[in-house]
Formats: C-alpha cells, structure tokens, sequence
C-alpha cells in the first residue's frame, strides 16, 4: 500500500514538474518580440542583386530564408515617393506622396513606433539623412508636406524616441523662428552629441546629430556610421531585459540611383549589407527579435548587365563575358516591386507578393504571437 502511495505521488511530482516546464518554455515564447525594421531606400532586387557581384565574398543578404516582394504605390501617384512608401510601413496605410503621418484624408494616424511605445517598448531611429527626412520622419511626425523639416523636428521633441542618429542639426539649431530646439530636448532629458558617436549615457535619451542636414555619402569618405551607429542603438536599447523597436534607414542607395551613380549605389548597397550582418549577430545572441528588410520604393531603374568594352583589334564593343556592369533607365522612382527579407521571430509571415501597408500588419501579427497587441 505504501509502495502505491509513493508511486502515484511520484507520477503526480512528475507531472506536475512538466506542467511547471511548459508554463516556464509558454511564458518564455510570450515574451514581448524585439522589431528591427531596416530600410534600403531605393533598394529594388537589382540594387541588392549588386551585392552578390560587387563585394567581397558571401553578402548577407543570401542569409535570409525568408523572401518576399512587395508593391510600392501611394493613393496618389502608381510611383510613390519616400514620404509615402515609408507611412504605407510605419502605419499600415497607403497615403498620398509627400505625406508624413496622415491618412489620404490628411487625417494623422498612429505609427509602429508610437504604439509600441505605449505598450512599454524602447525605441530608435538611425539615418544617414537629416533625422526628419522623410523616412526617418514617417516614424514619429504627423505633417502635410515632406519638407517642413523644421515642423517635424517640432514633432520629434514631442516623439519621446529613446535614441536617434543621423544629420539634420541645422533644423533643430538654427530655424526660421529662432527656437533652440536642442535646449528644450535637454530639458526632457536628451544627451546631444554634435560631434562624434559617443557611448550613449543609459539614464538619458540619446540624440546624435552628426552633419547640418544630410552625412557624407560613401563615395565622399564616410566611414562605418551606418553599422557603428546600429550596434551602439542596439546595445543601448537592449540594456534592462526592456523590449525595443529600431529603425534603420540605408539612405543614399536612393541617392545612387537618382545620379545613376553605380560606385556610390555599389557601395552603399554593400554599407547597408554590412549593417545587416550587425543585426544578424545580434539576433544570434538575443533569439527573441525580427529582422525585417525592405525598401520604401526603386530608385532609377536599376538592372546588372552586359559588361562591354572596345576590342583594341577591331575597334568594336565586345562583351567581357567574367564581369557586369549596372545600367540605370533614368534618375528617379520607378513602379518595380521592392524585396522584403525577414529573419527571426515570425520571419514566416512575410513570404508572397503583397502591398507595402500589409508589412505593417504583418508586425502587428508577429507582435500579438509574442503577448503584444497593439490594434
């Protein structure tokens, strides 16, 4: 009899200590999803598609399992511009170009960033544009018009954004109203720094304003700010166990195209891919983050082709059949499907060929899998 007492409590301590085991692996999965969001601005699949020809060994971009493409137009015009390719992502609505933060009725509508900022995330924006450009600015501002810079950096002192990177000192400093912005941000706790990327300081939010409006470009000697700048966001915003969300924008992949510059659109293609693989040994130790990668829009038309050069015998083009060469249609925004790469928690969802808006709810769906609801 005793014997079958001590069994049964046994088997009861055993099934009890796998109940226990399963609540502890449950909450675990529960745990609130870290979002990096990356933008390649201007990235269609040739501009990525250069990165396989023009670097240095295996780019990261071939890490990815996860691959989609995704339609760029606004209500307005079949070819968007950044305003309102980066809002159709940060909102999960289209919207009109040029718009910051609005609906197609003009009408201000909740971002990513806002809302996880309600639900107790941190969060970041780094660029290599003035931080109220218009990708970066899609994120925290609510305006009419792309280029009233100096009323969304009026938005960004009101945005709470824990860490931000990039140019655009002259709007926060030396404005048409005479306001000093940087003055009322150090009032609401901000820690500025103008001149280099310095370790943040952990009680503070972090503002970093490195060029009067925009960076250098690659071309024109800028070093490693885009993954320098990455790794000091995420390793500032994941101090305390606290969830975050980070948005990283490649900016002048756009600029390449528009000047149908292949060397600058090579090599900020490849400065982008390096930032990837910073996030991608992040997410190696810290398991519990999406990666998604994508582009507002295309930017010139870009395609890899035929490299041709004059034959020193006849005189005649010929192909040189080991190498390519980039050709651009022409110098602005095209319709062309963008990619979309995603890595991590939930990077399942975003296999297909969908609108740009749809990306956006597909973070919010990615986001409720881990406890997090914010619709």
């Amino acid at each position: 009899m005793n014997y079958v007492c001590k069994n049964l409590n046994f088997k009861g301590f055993v099934v009890l200590f796998m109940l226990l085991f399963e609540s502890l692996i449950c909450a675990q999965s529960q745990k609130p999803v870290n979002i990096i969001f990356m933008i390649g601005d201007g990235m269609g699949v040739s501009q990525v598609t250069s990165a396989f020809y023009f670097g240095e060994g295996k780019p990261n971009f071939q890490n990815f399992k996860y691959v989609g493409l995704s339609e760029t137009s606004s209500t307005s015009d079949r070819i968007t511009d950044s305003a309102a390719g980066a809002t159709a992502l940060s909102t999960g609505q289209k919207t009109y170009k040029r718009a910051i933060g609005l609906d197609k009725d003009s009408v201000a509508i909740p971002t990513i960033l806002e809302q996880l900022q309600d639900k107790g995330y941190k969060t970041g924006l780094v660029s290599l544009t003035s931080i109220t450009h218009a990708t970066p600015a899609s994120y925290y501002a609510h305006v009419k018009d792309r280029d009233l810079h100096e009323d969304i950096a009026l938005d960004f002192i009101k945005s709470d954004v824990d860490f931000a990177a990039g140019g655009g000192l002259k709007f926060f400093n030396k404005r048409k109203d005479k306001k000093d912005l940087l003055k009322e941000l150090t009032q609401k706790n901000y820690r500025i720094d103008t001149a280099s990327l310095s370790k943040p300081i952990l009680r503070k939010k972090n503002l970093y304003l490195m060029a009067q409006d925009e960076l250098p470009n690659k071309v024109q000697g800028r070093k490693d700010f885009l993954p320098e700048a990455t790794q000091i966001a995420l390793d500032f915003l994941s101090q305390k166990d606290q969830p975050f969300f980070l948005m990283v924008e490649g900016s002048f992949i756009d600029w390449g195209g528009h000047a149908n510059d292949a060397k600058m659109m090579v090599e900020e293609v490849l400065d982008f891919d390096k930032t990837i693989g910073v996030v991608m040994n992040f997410i190696k130790k810290n398991p519990n983050t999406l990666l998604v990668v994508t582009a507002d829009h295309e930017t010139g038309g870009a395609s890899i082709g035929k490299f041709m050069e004059k034959d020193p015998n006849s005189g005649k083009m010929k192909e040189v059949k080991d190498k390519v060469q980039i050709n651009f249609i022409d110098g602005q925004h095209t319709a062309a499907l963008v990619p979309v790469f995603a890595m991590g928690k939930g990077e399942e969802l975003f296999s297909g060929v969908y609108p740009n808006h749809t990306i956006y709810h597909k973070l919010v769906e990615a986001l409720k899998k881990s406890g997090v609801n914010i619709k």
